[in-house]
């Protein structure tokens, strides 16, 4: 006799999916890091981390079945929960999983690009529908661009055309018009 064993789906399946980097998207793109300071900002000017959560916040606020999955290197700097919790208490709720995790071949997750990333997140985790904020374009599936809101690397989702795209594009979604 054969014993089949399931492994479990991952929360989000058949849910309405937002893939979120952190870097470039939340806050300015030039975040490093140091071992007793942690994340920092190192470009010049006025920026700070997660300056532009608030405003994800907001953008959100009409769609309460919108779930997140982060796609942010944050997560293999800081593990999975630590990377979650840098988010405000409304963006963390909704916060499901991340597209890397500790079962996953680092080094080969790593040289994957982003878009690789996501789209095999999506495979797995099979959502109704998905989109996909982030800075890094490059390399992204062909299959997969119209489900990606490219933020600008400084302003992030501030960025009024990135910001009325996002809106747009998250109505259609939760609208049920594929986008």
């Amino acid at each position: 006799m054969t014993t089949l064993t399931h492994s479990k789906a991952p929360r989000g399946r058949g849910e309405l999916v937002l893939y979120t980097d952190y870097d470039g998207v939340a806050h300015h793109e030039d975040v490093w890091w140091h071992p007793r300071r942690g994340p920092y900002i190192k470009a010049p000017g006025d920026f700070t981390l997660f300056q532009h959560a608030q405003l994800l916040v907001e953008v959100l606020e009409p769609y309460p079945s919108v779930l997140i999955v982060l796609s942010t290197s944050w997560v293999r700097q800081y593990s999975y929960s630590k990377a979650a919790k840098k988010l405000p208490p409304e963006l963390r709720s909704r916060v499901v999983g991340a597209t890397f995790h500790s079962a996953m071949n680092e080094e080969l997750f790593a040289a994957a690009p982003r878009g690789m990333q996501v789209w095999s997140d999506v495979l797995r985790r099979e959502p109704r529908d998905w989109l996909a904020i982030d800075d890094d374009w490059l390399h992204w599936p062909a299959w997969c661009r119209e489900k990606l809101v490219r933020t600008h690397d400084e302003l992030g989702i501030s960025e009024p055309a990135v910001l009325a795209e996002l809106k747009a594009k998250l109505s259609l979604m939760c609208s049920g018009t594929t986008t």
